[in-house]
Parts: structure tokens; C-alpha cells; sequence
């Protein structure tokens, strides 16, 4: 059974430009209509660039820029290529920059983590979920990770346990709480039901 109202769930109220800032980076897990997703965007509020995990093979950056030259956009073949790449733009990066993230909650979070890593303050990262509501589950008794976990209960991938997905939500670890089942009585399990589309 998942438990609701715990206050670690993330809430999300979408995304508005912060003027404040001098540079832009908004990263997507998929291609998305930017403009529409982020208040405030249009006009370019300064040197600002879209970066998108499109997931083909073939493209590794590729680089192209906005009619008006100040909306670069940047597609990646892989999540992993787009942060190897947000790692060395933190590592040079200078005061002013403002990161905002569109996507599912394990990409939200790990880019948060990535540039908490490289002292990007809370106030300089904006949030917003969109797409599937699939959840990485941790485990609490071997520490392993599940990825896209649609069901309230799922076999832990490190330890084989059957896991009560809870809603209890861990913003360093990127992840949802898992606990065993059955632990009380082995083999009773709850029905199993997909409630994370």
C-alpha cells in the first residue's frame, strides 16, 4: 500500500524565466515544446540554451541556433552524454547561470545533484515533471537502485526483495523509498497493480 501526504514528495509548479539571471541552460530528458513549458522565455531573456536527450544514435551535440542567434539548441543521443557535458560547462561556469530541468523525477533530481556538486545554489535550479510518473526505487536493505518502476510492488534488482514502492521520496539519493513486502510473513504479498504510468 503506498502511503500519501509525506512532505519529502517533490511538488513542482512549473517554470518561469528568473530575470535575475545573466545565462540559461534548460535541459529536457526528451524533446519537448520548450517555449510553451517555460514562462517567460520568449523573448530570449539573455544568452540562453536548450539541451534535449533526443535519443538517436547518430547525434552526439549536435549544435543549432535560433533564428535570431540567441536560443542555442544542443541534442544528445543519451542522458549520460548530456550530464558528461553539463559536468564540464559547471566546471567553468561563472555567477549568473540559471539551470532549469523538464522531464521525469529521476532526470530532475540528477540534475539537481550534478550541479549542487558544482555549488549551484537550490535558487539557481528550477524543477518541473512532465511525462511518465515511472519511479527509481531505492532499496533500503542492499542500497540498490530499480529504474522505471511502474508497479506498488517490484523485485529489488541488487537483492531480489519484493519492495512496497512508498511515496516517501529522497531528493539526495533521487529516488523512492523501497522496503520489503514481506518482511512479517515471507511469500505474503499485496496484489501487485501498475499506478505509475
Amino acid at each position: 500500500m503506498l502511503i500519501s501526504g509525506i512532505h519529502s514528495r517533490p511538488k513542482y509548479a512549473g517554470l518561469r524565466v528568473d530575470r535575475s539571471g545573466t545565462h540559461h541552460i534548460i535541459l529536457s530528458d526528451t524533446p519537448r515544446d520548450i517555449a510553451r513549458m517555460v514562462e517567460g522565455l520568449e523573448p530570449a531573456p539573455g544568452p540562453t540554451e536548450v539541451w534535449t536527450v533526443v535519443g538517436a544514435c547518430t547525434v552526439t551535440a549536435a549544435e543549432e541556433r535560433g533564428p535570431d542567434g540567441s536560443v542555442v539548441r544542443r541534442a544528445f543521443r543519451s542522458r549520460p552524454l548530456m550530464f558528461d557535458m553539463l559536468g564540464h560547462r559547471l566546471a567553468r561556469e561563472s555567477m549568473g547561470l540559471r539551470l532549469y530541468a523538464i522531464g521525469e523525477e529521476a532526470f530532475l533530481w540528477d540534475v539537481a545533484a550534478l550541479a549542487r556538486s558544482f555549488g549551484v545554489d537550490g535558487d539557481e535550479i528550477q524543477l518541473d515533471h512532465a511525462g511518465s510518473e515511472r519511479r527509481r526505487v531505492f532499496c533500503v536493505h542492499c542500497r540498490a537502485m530499480t529504474e522505471n518502476v511502474r508497479t506498488n510492488i517490484v523485485a529489488c534488482v541488487g537483492c531480489g526483495a519484493h519492495l512496497t514502492v512508498r511515496d516517501h521520496f529522497s531528493k539526495r539519493l533521487a529516488a523512492f523509498m523501497g522496503v520489503q513486502a514481506d518482511a512479517e510473513v515471507r511469500g505474503d504479498l499485496p496484489p501487485v497493480e501498475e499506478i505509475f504510468r
